[in-house]
């Protein structure tokens, strides 16, 4: 592991009512916050928040105080779904998301920023030039692009992401005959993998955004996929300058184990996942409950 740069693993989000008394200690201790809590255990969480709605900078810097004890953590950031899904490059937009993620950039807190597009966005010419308008507006992030729809795993999509110097996210999700499958593709100088959970079934059912969220939710990996991840990983992320490693199933705290087990499986070689699974959680909690 010595040779291979940093992988910073962690959470898509912290806003986990949920997790109160699972996760997070119950009662709270005064001013408990779970991004410190987090923090503490994880060096990444990716911020969903930025997603739907473009954050004032304030908003930005009370993140990065949040996490100000831990050195080596870093956020990955949602570009908003304006750009994405709507397909709205409006410049005034575009620069209020530039000025938003400015006190995580001043602070070295950003990551890179995630374009999360939609299970439909196959790889087709249009498509592709609209890639490459974003990575033109937003040229002063480290971009990544989670492309949801097999097309884009082919040479052509492949090739468009290495010459526009954007990032390619491996994806673990619910199987579908049109889903990007597993992949150790390394496009760029940021490494990164999302695992969304799966769900077994024929892999013919409908294919869209709500079903990767709804049925990978509570989804608990198994020690024998996090550690095939794991090979996937440590064959890109020797090549990298950072890789990032999210996961996505936070039903009952599983996000928060497979994160923990996968941290222990980087860790050491040898893996040490079984006995530190749920070694960082105070409320001993999570192993029992999502099993």
């Amino acid at each position: 592991m010595s040779s291979i740069p940093k992988i910073r693993c962690g959470l898509a989000g912290w806003a986990f009512p949920q997790w109160d008394g699972l996760v997070y200690p119950q009662p709270a201790p005064r001013n408990f916050h779970p991004l410190e809590f987090l923090a503490e255990r994880f060096d990444a969480i990716e911020i969903p928040h930025t997603f739907y709605r473009i954050p004032r900078p304030e908003i930005a810097r009370f993140w990065a105080d949040r996490v100000r004890h831990n050195a080596d953590f870093q956020f990955t950031a949602r570009l908003p779904r304006q750009f994405t899904h709507l397909r709205d490059a409006d410049p005034a937009a575009v620069r209020a998301f530039i000025d938003a993620m400015r006190p995580l950039v001043d602070q070295n807190r950003l990551g890179c920023v995630l374009m999360q597009f939609p299970a439909s966005f196959r790889l087709t010419e249009e498509n592709r030039r609209w890639l490459i308008q974003l990575r033109r507006a937003f040229s002063m992030f480290p971009l990544v692009a989670e492309l949801r729809h097999g097309t884009w795993a082919r040479e052509e999509g492949v090739g468009t992401l290495i010459d526009k110097h954007i990032g390619f996210c491996n994806l673990d999700q619910p199987p579908s005959v049109r889903a990007t499958p597993p992949t150790s593709l390394l496009t760029w100088r940021i490494g990164y993998v999302k695992l969304h959970g799966r769900r077994c079934g024929s892999g013919h059912e409908a294919f869209d955004d709500s079903r990767v969220r709804t049925l990978g939710n509570n989804y608990l990996y198994s020690l024998a996929e996090l550690e095939e991840w794991k090979a996937r990983i440590e064959r890109f992320a020797r090549f990298a300058e950072c890789t990032f490693v999210i996961f996505n199933n936070d039903g009952g705290g599983r996000s928060f184990l497979n994160a923990t087990q996968m941290q222990a499986l980087l860790a050491e070689p040898g893996g040490s996942a079984r006995r530190s699974a749920g070694a960082h959680n105070p409320a001993a909690a999570p192993a029992q409950a999502v099993a």
